[in-house]
């Protein structure tokens, strides 16, 4: 039974010993298809890209400092990196299989409380900066 996430792994399409802008250019693809399983697959980014599609423009638009900028956006795109890498986690704890493991939940725990420490960070972040 394989599956079509099987057949995108970026071990078995990239050439061994690609180097330089090949390399540059194949990492590259392999992270856009990423970006494209996490839209696709998981509800949680859709929702964080849709907030930092907002936040973001406004962040640049507001009347604060361009430090204060950068850490206002800073902490929303830390939300979207944080997510991913839970998601990642969630696939390859799915991928191991379904039964139930006091370490598969753990691992799942924990990249869920990242996720809510970087979404504290941005929260926080924006209350100091425009309070």
């Amino acid at each position: 039974m394989t599956d079509s996430s099987e057949n995108l792994s970026s071990s078995s399409i990239q050439p061994k010993g690609a180097t330089g802008v090949k390399r540059i250019i194949l990492a590259t693809g392999y992270s856009i298809n990423g970006l494209r399983a996490a839209w696709r697959n998981e509800s949680a980014i859709r929702q964080e890209m849709v907030g930092a599609l907002i936040l973001v423009p406004l962040a640049l638009f507001l009347s604060v400092t361009m430090v204060e900028k950068i850490l206002m956006i800073g902490s929303v795109l830390l939300v979207l990196i944080v997510e991913l890498i839970n998601s990642a986690i969630e696939a390859v704890v799915d991928r191991i299989g379904a039964e139930r493991h006091e370490l598969s939940g753990r691992a799942k725990d924990m990249g869920s409380a990242a996720v809510l420490v970087a979404l504290s960070l941005a929260m926080f972040t924006w209350i100091g900066i425009l309070i």
